[in-house]
């Protein structure tokens, strides 16, 4: 099970990002799907997530208002719409999926990179 995250970039403050995820190999389905993102120096860090059928997304303080998450849990593919971006952005941002509800988070790929520069 490996997930690829794509559509990382370099904006100024306040621009915005789409990033997509999905299987790195054969499909899957998800119990929930989360991105993550590690800054430089620091751990990494769940950022939003959404349930199978794209209703109880939950996101961190930081990026509500401004971060949408959506997917389909069917085929473990998601998508986290970045707008009013912020330099604190800034970081490594992986997808990962929940298989079952007391499972772990897995599926880490490569992740993709977010710069935003002020």
């Amino acid at each position: 099970v490996q997930l690829q995250a794509s559509g990382g970039g370099s904006v100024q403050t306040g621009g915005s990002l789409r990033l997509s995820c999905a299987p790195a190999g054969r499909t899957f389905s998800s119990y929930r799907m989360g991105w993550f993102r590690q800054a430089p120096g620091k751990e990494r860090a769940l950022v939003a997530s959404i349930g199978r059928t794209s209703r109880s997304a939950e996101y961190v303080d930081s990026v509500k208002g401004r971060f949408t998450i959506s997917g389909d849990g069917a085929k473990s593919t998601s998508t986290l719409e970045m707008n009013s971006l912020k330099p604190e952005d800034t970081a490594v941002y992986y997808c990962a999926t929940k298989r079952d509800p007391f499972g772990a988070y897995e599926g880490w790929g490569q992740g993709t990179l977010v710069t935003v520069s002020s």
